[in-house]
């Protein structure tokens, strides 16, 4: 294994395009692996029929080496002129993996997916740091970096689960007074962050072999893994920074369901789901057609078998989700927003 100065040579050339990100990581990195402990329910999303092509999600297997408003404007070619989409989170250029495309009427769902949990794999070179916190910026050899113990290194990653304080990375979308932060980074202005609080579930270390250490991280909204590993880096002493990342999971969405760009348009209108799957952690109510009316027209419908709710997918006795509402103490549902 090169030493940690090679590597940085090495990530400084990736950054430069000089050498493809995909062909450079090793193909093990990237493939899901075998790890014992709990895991979170596998949700099965094969035998889900949209009810419309209009509206729906679709689970994209974005490459690297492209934004994902470019992934999304390139996955625009599958569906109808005038469709609506837009996508629930934003990945790096670097990254691979899931990116959930709203359709339609589910782009007013896209809040919701973008709450769920989620997973990545991703492997953190140590002995360098970036303007970036990946191998897409100026990467920068750490003074007297040495390599960690592997008790050192667990120790620091568990130290990072749970409810912590983290500061985006300069090169984001977080804002700054109203601007995003990386269109202040690119024009050469210092970009002053407040660190945020966000959730980590865990961090597995799946295998370590200096400068490169691999990692599978399970996170709230909001986490961003190169800022985990710069933290991790900071930690350690040693300098960190995100080498390659790709995101596994999104709520029940996965990558192994996802549709690639080089699908034919067949293929990806037939990979579409019901947008009902953006609110499944939700409660679920049954309306008939009467008492839908009753709710376009803003008016509160009695539920006789409802537990009191701050927000519940309402659904039409054939399964389709029309609204978003609230079950009050009473037992009165009020739309708060009407699908269809």
């Amino acid at each position: 294994m090169p030493g940690a100065a090679g590597v940085v040579r090495r990530a400084n050339r990736l950054a430069s395009g000089a050498v493809p990100l995909v062909s450079a990581v090793r193909r093990d990195i990237l493939t899901p692996l075998s790890r014992g402990g709990k895991r979170p329910p596998r949700f099965v999303l094969s035998g889900h029929a949209m009810t419309s092509l209009a509206d729906g999600l679709l689970v994209l297997d974005k490459p690297a080496g492209m934004t994902s408003r470019t992934a999304l404007d390139r996955a625009l070619r599958w569906f109808p002129r005038g469709t609506r989409m837009g996508h629930t989170g934003t990945l790096d250029p670097l990254a691979t993996g899931v990116l959930v495309l709203c359709l339609g009427g589910a782009t007013r769902l896209a809040e919701h997916v973008q709450r769920m949990d989620k997973a990545y794999q991703s492997t953190f070179l140590l002995g360098g740091t970036s303007d970036t916190d990946d191998a897409d910026g100026t990467v920068t050899p750490f003074p007297g970096a040495r390599p960690p113990a592997g008790g050192a290194l667990r120790e620091a990653l568990a130290s990072f689960v749970g409810t912590i304080e983290q500061i985006p990375p300069a090169y984001s979308a977080a804002k700054v007074t109203g601007r995003r932060a990386y269109d202040l980074a690119r024009q050469g202005q210092a970009v002053a962050l407040q660190a945020r609080t966000v959730q980590v579930h865990a961090i597995e270390m799946v295998r370590y072999e200096y400068p490169f250490l691999e990692v599978e991280v399970r996170c709230g909204k909001g986490t961003y893994v190169r800022s985990l590993a710069r933290n991790l880096g900071e930690r350690l002493g040693c300098g960190g920074l995100v080498f390659a990342l790709r995101r596994t999971r999104v709520g029940p969405f996965r990558a192994e369901d996802g549709v690639t760009l080089d699908a034919d348009e067949t293929t990806a209108r037939a990979r579409a789901l019901p947008m009902a799957l953006a609110v499944a952690g939700l409660p679920r109510v049954t309306v008939g057609q009467e008492e839908l009316a009753r709710l376009r027209r803003g008016l509160a419908v009695p539920l006789r078998e409802a537990a009191p709710a701050a927000e519940v997918g309402v659904f039409d006795e054939a399964g389709g989700l029309v609204a978003l509402g609230a079950v009050d103490a009473r037992g009165l549902l009020r739309a708060g927003k009407v699908l269809i």
